[in-house]
């Protein structure tokens, strides 16, 4: 099985997408509308940040999650002891960034946000009736006026070799959020895991733009849609010296929505996070 690219300005595009996003919890996209160059310029403008001592002035806050986050302080994923080899920004546009890398961050979250409400009309569309009846609203109006949607700038750092025994970039772990819009990072390593528990490849091929549901919509689907475990891999037979930059849009409801009987977006954020050690 593989991952196959569905062409965003095909007639098919939405049903193809959503199949794939119901099989694997991921869906790729191709000649999707985000432009390529406005990513590239965010790995190059954010490399340097990551590579100088600057980013010790932005520590991150720890009551609103804004700002650097040192490998220090790294993830540890759920069921997981080793902490994932990885250093990360947080931007929200309220919050703290450099003011030189501002704009360029806030032109990206509003051309993800854009290209995500679509996407999230698309899966509503799809999906079955006696699904989208337990929907509390619809789901791109679930992320209107979220202050909590975040867009994290991450940086994998080359490896060394002496590493931790089996510490990777990111552990096998699963999303918290709606749903999650990634471009395909400057270096391979992503993989989803399959029902078979087998892992598969997420194609990287630059300018693609990968998708995968979250579990806030795992939640408020009755686990319709699949919020699939996925990984970032140490590379295999390719340049450890190289750093990997990835740019996560995580599509955060506000607060206040009801995603099931049991979980508003908040209760599940809050719960979520104490489990990862992070407030």
């Amino acid at each position: 099985m593989q991952l196959v690219a569905v062409d965003y300005t095909s007639e098919n595009a939405k049903k193809e997408f959503v199949e794939s996003l119901r099989e694997t919890g991921f869906g790729v996209l191709k000649n999707h509308p985000i432009q390529q160059s406005m990513v590239t310029d965010i790995y190059d403008a954010w490399q340097a940040f990551f590579d100088s001592e600057v980013k010790h002035e932005y520590v991150y806050n720890k009551g609103t999650q804004d700002g650097f986050f040192p490998q220090s302080v790294s993830e540890t994923a759920k069921g997981f002891t080793k902490k994932d080899i990885k250093e990360y920004f947080h931007f929200y546009p309220w919050g703290q960034c450099p003011e030189h890398l501002r704009q360029q961050l806030a032109d990206y979250y509003k051309a993800a946000n854009e290209l995500a409400r679509e996407l999230l009309s698309w899966i509503e569309e799809y999906s079955p009736e006696d699904v989208s009846k337990h929907y509390s609203q619809a789901l791109s109006k679930m992320i209107e006026d979220s202050d909590q949607t975040l867009l994290r700038v991450l940086h994998y750092p080359p490896l060394s070799g002496d590493e931790e025994p089996e510490a990777i970039r990111a552990a096998a772990h699963e999303d918290i959020n709606l749903i999650t819009i990634l471009p395909a990072a400057n270096e391979p390593g992503l993989q989803v895991q399959l029902k078979d528990g087998s892992w598969l490849d997420v194609p990287c091929d630059f300018g693609n733009l990968i998708v995968n549901i979250g579990d806030m919509l795992q939640e408020a689907s009755g686990h319709y849609f699949p919020s699939t475990s996925h990984r970032v891999i140490n590379p295999e037979n390719a340049d450890m010296t190289k750093s990997r930059i990835s740019l996560p849009l995580f599509l955060h409801p506000r607060p206040d929505v009801q995603l099931s009987e049991r979980h508003t977006a908040g209760s599940y954020l809050q719960e979520r996070l104490k489990e990862l050690g992070v407030i």
